[in-house]
């Protein structure tokens, strides 16, 4: 008997009898142990059971967004303004950064623990003997929960390329590509044509495709063409521009001039707030959304760990930028602020094993002066041991100042701080992220910031410290 069919066979055998009224803590530790792989690309499965829970049926305006970053920042928005609107809205992203339910959100609030295992409790049922993942079942438990709640719109968040992801179930009205890069070369491949294509089958046919990317991949006008969509295309069909007090967006026939900046901070937020733009005008004959909501949404949206300022000194600042692209980002964010004359940047950073961790430090190594390396928690964890030595080869190898590419600022943008000088910087190894956090602040000196980076189970667990969340 094969390896697979003996775990499916136990697990069926042993599954634990729960139901509705079962605690949220144990459906998701029966959701872990159910599917014997954590991700298993693929649509059969998961297609079979939403079509029993009849998610198709649904009415409500679906907008899937896809890409390598920027995809929490736009769903964001698009929830922002739609509910300064008026509509109401269901919105799916992963993953957490603490508490679970904070994957599903209805009207802009995390949905209460009963919501969450009602719709398990009816997935557990209509599953019969196909096994599901955690994503999966994830994915199903928002769909059926907007459902019941009778949005009008749904904003799903792809969790990983897009071909293959179980949100691609649903056929969307409108489809978003934030950005394109290198990430999950597992799954997607290694170069940016492929992962393009992998992200591009969130198209459909008759349907508006928005690209945010500045520099897309052949791959993804190529298979918009190819399915049919109607692709809208950052500097072809949209586009932005800006001074120091305002900016304004330009779609293929709408304007939106004299808007604020979006309270979400970071270099990218412009191109994500455009795409959420474009994306509003392709929908215009089913979505009315007034400037002023659109003015009010930029101005109220809100994610956690994505450039995260907290008040105070020193300066806290919270980015779960975990890949080279939005490492890249990250280090013209701490270019721009303002920045002390003495003053150091102190990284509280913990990574995954499966990430490009070299080159995500080889962005930041350049800005920082202190590097407090922690160990991650669970299987894919890389401890902080690894995470030092990676750290110590990058900043001891020469020209690094030249060789990390992304974090070159924008043309006109000039830098507030010099870059560190290497021989000074110092790296230590701490036990898990809260230590090395507590650490970094016993450190700090008034003017100093610190840096927590480098994966959601980096950040996640300093927000709880810190009462956060």
């Amino acid at each position: 008997m094969g390896a697979y069919r003996f775990y499916f066979l136990m697990t069926v055998m042993n599954t634990t009898t729960l139901d509705q009224d079962s605690p949220l803590s144990q459906w998701l530790a029966h959701l872990e142990r159910l599917h014997p792989q954590v991700i298993d690309m693929g649509l059969e499965r998961v297609g079979k059971v939403a079509q029993r829970l009849g998610v198709e049926q649904s009415t409500a305006l679906k907008i899937v967004v896809g890409g390598t970053n920027g995809k929490g920042s736009t769903c964001a928005m698009l929830e922002a303004i739609l509910l300064a609107a008026g509509y109401r809205v269901g919105t799916y992203t992963s993953p957490h950064l603490v508490h679970y339910n904070e994957r599903i959100r209805i009207n802009g609030a995390p949905v209460e623990d009963a919501v969450i295992t009602t719709q398990f409790a009816r997935i557990e049922q209509a599953r019969g003997a196909i096994s599901l993942s955690y994503f999966e079942f994830s994915t199903l438990a928002a769909l059926t929960a907007f459902m019941d709640a009778n949005v009008d719109v749904m904003l799903l968040e792809v969790g990983l390329g897009g071909r293959l992801d179980a949100v691609n179930v649903v056929d969307a009205d409108c489809s978003i590509i934030t950005s394109v890069d290198i990430d999950h070369v597992e799954y997607l491949g290694d170069d940016r044509e492929q992962i393009g294509w992998e992200k591009a089958h969130i198209f459909r046919a008759d349907k508006p495709a928005i690209c945010a990317d500045p520099m897309p991949p052949a791959s993804i006008a190529r298979y918009a063409r190819q399915v049919g969509a109607d692709l809208w295309q950052f500097g072809v069909d949209f586009n932005y521009s800006g001074d120091a007090q305002q900016w304004a967006f330009a779609g293929r026939e709408q304007r939106r001039p004299a808007l604020a900046y979006p309270a979400l901070r970071g270099v990218n937020q412009l191109l994500n707030a455009s795409a959420v733009l474009a994306a509003l005008e392709a929908l215009r004959m089913q979505l009315v959304i007034p400037a002023s909501a659109v003015r009010e949404g930029l101005l109220r949206a809100a994610v956690p760990g994505r450039m995260q300022i907290l008040p105070g000194q020193p300066t806290v600042i919270l980015d779960v930028a975990h890949n080279p692209h939005a490492a890249g980002a990250l280090a013209q964010n701490l270019q721009q602020m303002p920045y002390q004359p003495h003053a150091k940047t102190i990284a509280v950073v913990g990574m995954l094993k499966d990430k490009d961790a070299k080159a995500v430090i080889q962005r930041l190594a350049p800005w920082v002066d202190i590097w407090l390396c922690a160990s991650l928690s669970g299987p894919r964890a890389l401890m902080a041991e690894e995470l030092s030595e990676l750290v110590n080869q990058v900043v001891q190898a020469p020209d690094i100042d030249d060789n990390t590419g992304s974090t070159a600022l924008s043309p006109g943008v000039r830098s507030s701080q010099p870059r560190v000088d290497k021989s000074t910087v110092q790296i230590q190894s701490c036990t898990d992220m809260v230590q090395a956090f507590v650490k970094a602040q016993e450190i700090a000196q008034l003017n100093d910031r610190i840096l927590v980076f480098g994966s959601f189970f980096a950040v996640g667990p300093v927000l709880t410290h810190l009462g956060r969340l």
